[in-house]
């Protein structure tokens, strides 16, 4: 077996380099080689511009898979939820690790929960999915919150409560726990509150299909339940159209009796960014055997939301 170091090629801010390391670790376990990380400027890391007027979908992955097409790095690693819907023929998602927590989380002035939050609390975020949820529950509840919308990196989008400009950011509780910030959060938002995005919490990790000891030796990474509720997941959103920055939530979880696993639960939510129309809907059905009955789970979930209208929630669709 080959000792020659790997190339894991990942983004360049400090929650990727920390995911990176962590996967990078497990990496070096399973094959006995040493792994280095090359980093790499995606244009989601050096635009400006806000998610939805950029496109969003793929902005953060498409100069890894380029390194990694032309041999510049072994396998990348990926947050989930960025992943365009649609697998390249040429590149193979070789594992997809046991997924941390998804949920979304409230950090806030004086320690203060989100339903504690005075009148006019201001809340910043960039996902227009926090934004529609958040004011749905705002207005279904009765509480004045003005949603902002704010661009950075976690330490950006803290800066703006600690300075006064916000009384809280929305971020998510898996990018703060492998920062080892999680003791950050004021509050946990319950996913009844906010559907996280499909994917949320879960990393991917991507190499070239024709690389089969690399797939296989990537696979013992891979957890076989937080693949298909992902995969259920983002069948919902491709059969929506929607790219990863659209207004989309979707969760798959285990139902279980006692210690028996029963069922797999899919809930999905679409809403415009106000919070004045959302369409949530949820299906339940026997933990999925294969990648196709996970992808029909999500297939026929987002079917019924879009007889409801959803299409018309989502703004632009994806291409």
């Amino acid at each position: 077996m080959s000792t020659k170091a790997l190339r894991l090629g990942t983004r360049r801010s400090k929650l990727a380099m920390a995911q990176s390391r962590q996967v990078a670790d497990a990496v070096s376990q399973v094959t006995g080689r040493p792994v280095e990380l090359v980093e790499i400027t995606t244009y989601g890391d050096v635009s400006k511009e806000a998610l939805a007027q950029i496109g969003g979908t793929g902005v953060f992955v498409t100069a890894l898979r380029e390194a990694l097409l032309k041999g510049e790095v072994d396998f990348a690693v990926h947050s989930l939820k960025d992943l365009p819907t649609g697998q390249p023929d040429e590149l193979a998602l070789a594992a997809i690790p046991e997924r941390e927590d998804p949920r979304d989380v409230i950090v806030a002035r004086d320690a203060l929960k989100f339903t504690d939050l005075p009148r006019g609390a201001r809340i910043g975020t960039g996902s227009s999915r926090r934004m529609a949820q958040l004011n749905a529950y705002a207005r279904a509840h009765g509480l004045d919150i003005e949603t902002v919308a704010i661009r950075g990196n976690i330490d950006t989008r803290v800066r703006f409560v600690r300075d006064g400009e916000l009384d809280a950011v929305v971020l998510a509780a898996a990018g703060l726990s492998r920062i080892g910030r999680i003791d950050e959060v004021t509050d946990f938002l319950s996913v009844d509150t906010v559907l996280p995005a499909p994917g949320q919490g879960a990393l991917a990790i991507e190499c070239t299909a024709d690389n089969a000891d690399l797939i296989a030796a990537l696979g013992e990474l891979d957890d076989p339940f937080t693949r298909v509720a992902v995969i259920a997941e983002r069948s919902l959103l491709a059969a929506l159209e929607a790219g990863c920055s659209a207004p989309v939530g979707a969760l798959a979880d285990l139902l279980a009796d006692g210690q028996i696993v029963k069922e797999m639960r899919l809930r999905a939510v679409v809403g415009t960014t106000d919070g004045s129309r959302t369409v949530q809907l949820s299906t339940t059905g026997p933990v999925p055997e294969t990648y196709d009955q996970a992808m029909a789970l999500g297939r026929e979930l987002a079917a019924e939301m879009l007889a409801q209208g959803a299409a018309g929630l989502m703004g632009e669709r994806a291409q």
